[in-house]
């Protein structure tokens, strides 16, 4: 006797998470009648984090609904850009992400970044604590429930994933505020302010300095600089061609 199934259907470009051999547009589920729809989802391979809504036979249901035999199912992808109410836009990058934390950074996005290894219950846990978006490709750290939001990144490429955070979130930008460093805000110095930080090549070259408030890092427009500008100017090229939502 066949087991009682539900029919889902995934969309392309959530199908990665899916396992090779079920990567088609439906797939068909065995159901247990008590598990969620939230789990039967997770199950597949697809977090929560990734999923804008569902539906069953074309009406909207939360994640909590128990599927019943017969159903179809639709899973829809976020929306972009995502909102997310409630709290000030801010993220939470784990160990494998520290290029992506220091072009956020550049660009003046609060991100915030773990350079050892925490542990997932300890970053679900920073994240609901500072109600910060935890960026991972860690799908396992996705699927914490005490997570306060989340987003899978899909590339291991730095320069891929920075517009995708920025095409997923829209975060207002504000290049040139945080230190790349410890993610404190900047504040403009003086050149005697900031005298004992300086090298003497510097001190005779440079006279525009900024300095983190936070760990007292001392930033000038010095060899880096031009490489860093094209960044900014690209990212702001990115979002200004982003069509509205």
């Amino acid at each position: 006797m066949s087991r009682p199934s539900i029919t889902v259907r995934v969309p392309a470009e959530l199908r990665v998470f899916l396992a090779a051999d079920r990567r088609g547009e439906v797939v068909d589920v065995a159901t247990d009648g008590a598990s969620s729809l939230g789990h039967v989802i997770e199950s597949l391979g697809v977090p929560l984090t990734e999923v804008g809504g569902l539906s069953v036979d074309g009406r909207q249901v939360a994640a909590a609904h128990v599927p019943a035999t017969g159903e179809d199912v639709a899973v829809h992808a976020v929306e972009r850009p995502q909102r997310l109410p409630g709290a000030p836009l801010r993220f939470l990058l784990d160990v494998h992400l520290g290029t992506l934390a220091r072009r956020l950074r550049l660009l003046g996005v609060d991100a915030a970044y773990e350079s050892q290894d925490i542990g997932d219950p300890a970053l679900a846990a920073l994240s609901a604590a500072e109600r910060r978006v935890m960026l991972t490709r860690d799908r396992g750290l996705l699927r914490r429930r005490e997570l306060w939001a989340g987003a899978y990144v899909y590339s291991d490429r730095p320069e891929e994933q920075l517009p995708y955070v920025l095409n997923r979130f829209a975060p207002d930008l504000a290049p040139w505020t945080r230190c790349v460093a410890c993610n404190g805000p900047l504040t403009e110095a003086t050149k005697e302010a900031v005298s004992d930080h300086l090298q003497h090549g510097t001190r005779a070259s440079y006279d525009v300095f900024a300095q983190c408030t936070a760990c007292g890092r001392v930033y000038w427009k010095g060899a880096h600089h031009a490489r860093l500008d094209a960044l900014v100017t690209n990212a702001l090229r990115e979002i200004a061609a982003e069509p509205p939502a």
